[in-house]
């Protein structure tokens, strides 16, 4: 079956995470993302090993399976010319350069709208297109520590930790995928394309409003996670086990006796201090100390099987080993095997999103830099000739 957007051709100038990771999502959806790189670097992502003997990068191959690669100096009169003739028969173009950066070129919105009135033209940056840092670059890290994301992990007294994956970035690209997703719609209506624009520290704004919301009405930061959450003042947070470590998503009212009969502490149960839900904050810290104590004397596994049989919501402290190996992962598709090119099955990170009619599809493989330049250029009529002068030039 074809994706939910089969047939929307897609012209990626990203580089390392958030535009890319884009680019990836709408290419399980279907699209054809042709990924535009610099002749003999290609995206920096290729340039991040997965160790100092393995050259692999996971930073581009999780983010640019599926793709097509195209070699192409933007920065070139003959590499622009190519891209807005390219642009002339594509649905979105997708950037995370600096701001302005696409101008300088000849190729922002305004630039290659007057080409493809319909073009969807997606940008995303690090602090934003406009304001007094419009102008500076950054990386995931960037948009984390400015949106005060980092002042909310770990505990009370503890140096500010930032999250120990791209946040920043994936929340970024799934913003600007949704905004392409909002203007495809706009454009079956209107006929007309638009610019979308999303950013890393507007991204982890949004990503905390709640937060920002309590800081807004309160005036009063919440406090750092503390192994839970600092505006949830209840039986929420993850405990250590006798082999590892287990989550307790909230004991509610109607399981809370079935909470403590399961731990076997029904004297915590009949303890005044604890009968409210949420916890009273004055006594927080002595229930979480006391089930500090409790969770220790049992596995994660027979913790697992004791709460799920007293309908307590829970889960399990995993590793990564843990979760690609993890049946509900593999049932649902979040880690799939796929057949690469080669005839291998390579086991990788599938979608996120279920869809009954549409479903979608992940790749196998990364493209080697620039493995489809000849066959994109054969494609808008170039001829070997020309093909072979701009190889010689170094603008593919």
């Amino acid at each position: 079956m074809a994706g939910p957007l089969a047939g929307v051709r897609v012209l990626e100038a990203g580089i390392l995470i958030q535009g890319p990771q884009a680019g990836a999502l709408l290419t399980s959806m279907g699209a054809e993302v042709t990924k535009v790189e610099l002749p003999g670097m290609g995206d920096p992502g290729r340039l991040i090993p997965v160790g100092f003997e393995d050259r692999r990068s996971a930073v581009f191959t999780a983010n640019n399976r599926g793709k097509r690669s195209l070699t192409l100096d933007l920065r070139k009169p003959d590499g622009a010319t190519i891209f807005k003739e390219l642009v002339a028969r594509t649905d979105i173009v997708i950037s995370n350069f600096k701001p302005g950066t696409l101008d300088e070129w000849g190729l922002g919105f305004e630039d290659l709208s007057t080409i493809n009135p319909g073009l969807i033209w997606a940008a995303g940056s690090t602090f934003g297109p406009v304001g007094p840092d419009a102008d500076r670059e950054g990386a995931d890290l960037a948009g984390q520590a400015a949106a005060g994301l980092v002042t909310t992990t770990g505990r009370d007294g503890d140096p500010p930790s930032p999250v120990g994956v791209f946040v920043a970035d994936h929340v970024g690209s799934l913003n600007m995928v949704a905004g392409i997703l909002a203007a495809l719609h706009a454009r079956s209506t209107t006929g007309h394309g638009q610019k979308v624009e999303v950013s890393l520290y507007g991204g982890q704004i949004w990503a905390q409003a709640t937060e920002f919301t309590h800081y807004l009405m309160t005036g009063s930061q919440p406090s750092r996670s503390n192994y839970g959450h600092g505006l949830i003042h209840a039986i929420y947070r993850i405990f250590e086990t006798a082999d590892g470590w287990i989550g307790i998503i909230g004991v509610t009212p109607d399981v809370r006796d079935a909470f403590f009969l399961a731990i076997d502490r029904l004297d915590l149960a009949a303890d005044p201090r604890f009968s409210e839900v949420p916890v009273h904050p004055d006594f927080l810290d002595e229930i979480r100390g006391e089930l500090d104590d409790a969770f220790k004397h049992r596995t994660t596994d027979e913790w697992s099987t004791i709460l799920k049989d007293a309908g307590i919501r829970f889960a399990p402290v995993r590793d990564y080993q843990d979760v690609i190996n993890d049946e509900g992962a593999l049932a649902n598709g979040y880690i799939a095997d796929v057949e690469g090119a080669d005839g291998e099955t390579n086991r990788i990170v599938g979608s996120p999103i279920r869809m009954s009619a549409t479903p979608l599809t992940p790749a196998a493989d990364a493209p080697a830099l620039g493995a489809q330049t000849e066959e994109i250029l054969y494609e808008i009529g170039t001829s070997e000739e020309k093909i072979a002068e701009l190889r010689d030039q170094g603008v593919i």
